[in-house]
């Protein structure tokens, strides 16, 4: 008897353990992030480039899952998009859009400053991005220069990064809400006009 109830309080540490990693590891992360850098292993048409980025906000949910706000410039327009990452049983492993897309978050060792590396599946073709993060939107040398070296050792091209201007505010501020909830990716759009 005593050796059962040894297991099964073992087992319930063990739970806890779990979820108060999962949790501090979200927790982590939560906040206000500023797009310092990006590339995509495809070529990035002039048109089709972010010259202005708003940070994007980062939420903690439940189980270890995080909720990204992003707003971004396209078309004269801003949008709003939110994007839950479901959390998988590997440390900084994400999935989003039913699992059509893996997101890996890794901390570098440069202060505040992070890597997010996503790949996955849109309109039926293969995609790899990643992108630089930092707390504030100040430009960091020494960060840029982890970038660059991670994008190697991923095998993007160099010409393919892509430093945009940051604009200070989140950029809700300018959009007259007007959500649009897609049901099966789970995340919601917003579009408005420049105003």
């Amino acid at each position: 008897m005593k050796p059962l109830l040894l297991t099964a309080v073992l087992l319930g540490l063990v739970a806890v353990l779990e979820a108060q990693d999962a949790l501090s590891e979200g927790q982590e992360f939560q906040g206000i992030w500023y797009i310092k850098a990006m590339v995509s292993d495809k070529v990035m048409p002039e048109d089709k480039r972010p010259y202005k980025m708003f940070p994007l906000t980062v939420t903690a949910l439940e189980g270890g899952d995080l909720e990204a706000t992003v707003v971004f410039w396209k078309k004269g327009q801003c949008r709003e998009i939110k994007i839950v990452m479901k959390k998988s049983d590997r440390p900084g492993e994400y999935t989003a859009f039913n699992g059509k897309k893996t997101i890996y978050i890794q901390k570098l060792p440069v202060g505040d400053h992070y890597l997010l590396y996503c790949e996955g599946e849109h309109h039926g073709k293969w995609f790899r991005k990643g992108k630089l993060m930092g707390r504030d939107p100040e430009e960091n040398p020494e960060a840029l220069e982890e970038f660059k070296k991670f994008t190697q050792l991923r095998g993007f091209s160099q010409k393919n990064i892509i430093v945009p201007e940051q604009s200070g505010d989140t950029g809700t501020g300018n959009c007259t809400v007007s959500s649009v909830l897609v049901e099966e990716n789970k995340h919601t759009a917003t579009w408005c006009p420049y105003t």
